[in-house]
């Protein structure tokens, strides 16, 4: 039994040690991309790379549990063949994975993924157009050599550990403990307990994409990529190419800045955007709700707020894209799955670094769930807490720590903070998501309504401690939801389950009231970004919700349904069943096009990212 544990973890080790040593190489090939990356680096690229890479030691690990397990019960020459053959097909297969994202990063700059298979099969002569003879050659024999040494390595280490079979009753003993053994390989190919599974994102620790790509294990992000593969360009095909172009062209923003409504009084503002957890108007009876959110509704009135605001999408990997880098929720995919496409877009937080802000990110739970850290790192986050910052203590909400101490932490940092430049804050909320088990007890004995009067009350606070600090008078407060509301569920129409708030306030805000104008959350990039002067001519779906000469209109979507909203028109339609299922206005017909051509427009920009 010795030698079979002995067998077991030595198999494990070898592919540990491949997928390490591959880092620094990776690093080594590419090394005018790395000038100036330091050993510290170096060391932090391998240490954040290693969870990804035990995930696929782990996925590689099960067949040969299994055979040790065979071995353990009987000798066969059979399962010895199997076991060569295994290793030769994975040395093999690990090693053109390994020399193939060797040869396309320089071309593609991204780690590999399903790409090329896509390529082989549909144009094998095209997807070798490119290829010199001599790059080819170089190839194979880089291929041959690598498979041949990664099989010998096998081979010294694991393969020559004679595991011999057992008798009696201790050969009923070590088979189960061998296939519990190898069942517990289950743990690391989840990634743990966390809510969040294995993905990509665990690998992303910088902001600079160059360090995050060399963490990132190549055969984990090519079986990431074929698993999570969309033909994006062939869906939700309405009408013509050149006829979506021209009716989203209709929808784009052509006008100047200038235009623009005075949203707030001083250059550079503080900016606060608070992503509240699964809100809705349903809970404030200035939007004609009940009296739930009777905080946030305390700060609509004595600020700003939209009225006709609607979520882009349905769970929140769609709404931040939508949030911070104004592109709207799919029905039935997220581009925060695709790290390669998700760092390809714009953001909020980068256009406003780039311009000095200083930016922090501020998260109770788990920030590798659907490939937030990713996309948070890509968007320009410099500092981003997350639910390992937290105590143990503090960490008892299923989704990390609760939101009293999320924003206790806020203020504590907001106390201390020595950075003069203006600053981007963005704090997102979980207590308000089920289980809604909270620290709280309100007047409400229903949980979903205790936990959102718990998570309005922390959002109160915080606020009421801003407006004490010696920086409120420079402060813009932005509050939205993430996605559409979860209360209360018996609402008939997708239209009045997207319907948000979206509430401003701060001393540095210049208008006060309502705003009345058709918009959602992908306007929020472009209404601040042209508050503080800034272009935004990178946020394709974006419009200044303050600008009259903009195009108004709110479109959203979940997986089975999209909508459209103006002033004057509300379209309804089922994916599922092609059909209208509300169509109001004068120009409904016209608003359903549009619709279409949106929809249309975003996966065939999804199919080009």
């Amino acid at each position: 039994m010795r030698k079979a544990l002995l067998k077991f973890f030595a198999v494990y080790f070898v592919f540990m040690v491949v997928f390490i040593v591959e880092k620094p190489l990776f690093m080594a090939v590419y090394n005018g991309l790395y000038r100036g990356i330091g050993f510290a680096d170096v060391l932090s690229v391998v240490w954040h790379g290693l969870p990804v890479d035990a995930a696929m030691a782990a996925y590689l690990t099960v067949v040969p549990g299994f055979l040790i397990m065979a071995m353990l019960i009987t000798r066969s020459h059979v399962i010895e063949v199997i076991e060569h053959v295994y290793f030769i097909v994975i040395s093999v297969l690990l090693s053109a994975v390994a020399v193939v994202d060797l040869g396309l990063y320089g071309y593609w700059g991204f780690r590999l993924d399903a790409t090329p298979v896509f390529y082989l099969f549909t144009s094998p002569a095209a997807a070798f157009a490119s290829v010199t003879a001599a790059e080819l050659i170089g190839g194979l024999l880089a291929w041959l050599a690598l498979a041949a040494a990664f099989y010998g390595f096998l081979r010294v280490v694991a393969m020559r550990i004679n595991v011999v079979p057992l008798s009696g009753r201790k050969k009923t003993l070590g088979a189960f403990a061998m296939f519990f053994l190898t069942a517990a390989l289950f743990i690391p190919i989840r990634g743990g307990f966390t809510v969040s599974t294995m993905n990509p994102s665990r690998a992303y620790f910088s902001t600079n994409a160059r360090l995050n790509h060399a963490a990132m294990n190549p055969a984990f992000s090519f079986l990431y990529s074929v698993s999570h593969q969309n033909n994006f360009a062939a869906q939700y095909r309405f009408m013509e190419p050149a006829q979506a172009e021209q009716l989203f062209r209709a929808l784009r923003a052509e006008s100047e800045p200038s235009d623009s409504a005075q949203l707030i009084n001083c250059p550079e503002p503080d900016i606060w955007l608070i992503i509240a957890e699964s809100f809705s108007a349903h809970l404030m009876p200035s939007l004609g709700g009940e009296d739930i959110a009777v905080c946030l509704d305390s700060i609509a009135r004595d600020g700003l707020l939209f009225t006709q605001f609607y979520a882009s999408s349905f769970r929140t990997d769609r709404a931040l894209p939508a949030i911070l880098s104004g592109f709207p929720g799919q029905p039935n995919t997220s581009v925060m799955k695709f790290v390669n496409k998700a760092e390809k877009l714009p953001s909020l937080s980068k256009v406003l670094k780039s311009s000095g802000y200083d930016t922090k990110y501020y998260y109770g739970g788990d920030i590798n769930f659907t490939n937030m850290l990713a996309f948070l790192k890509n968007a320009g986050f410099e500092h981003i807490v997350r639910d390992k910052d937290f105590s143990i203590a503090q960490r008892t909400s299923k989704w990390g720590a609760h939101d009293s101490d999320l924003f206790r932490r806020v203020i504590a940092d907001m106390k201390t903070d020595t950075v003069s430049a203006p600053r981007l804050r963005v704090i997102q909320t979980s207590s308000s998501h089920e289980p809604f088990e909270v620290p709280y007890q309100s007047r409400f004995d229903n949980k979903k309504l205790n936990a959102f009067a718990f998570a309005d009350s922390c959002i109160g606070d915080f606020v009421d401690s801003l407006r004490l600090s010696p920086r409120w008078d420079r402060s813009l407060v932005v509050i939205v939801p993430d996605h559409y509301g979860v209360y209360p569920e018996n609402l008939s129409g997708e239209q009045q389950r997207h319907h948000i708030p979206l509430v401003m306030t701060g001393g540095a805000l210049n208008l006060k009231g309502t705003v009345d104008t058709p918009a959602s959350q992908t306007d929020i990039a472009a209404t601040i970004l042209e508050a503080c002067g800034l272009g935004h001519s990178e946020f394709t779906y974006s419009n200044n919700i303050l600008n009259p000469r903009s195009p108004h209109f709110a479109f959203y979507t979940s997986p089975s349904a999209m909508g459209f909203v103006t002033a004057t028109d509300t379209v309804e339609y089922n994916l599922d069943s092609n059909r209208a299922v509300e169509f109001r206005g004068e120009a409904a017909k016209h608003s359903l096009e549009s619709a279409k051509a949106y929809l249309q427009t975003i996966y065939d920009n999804l199919a080009n990212l």
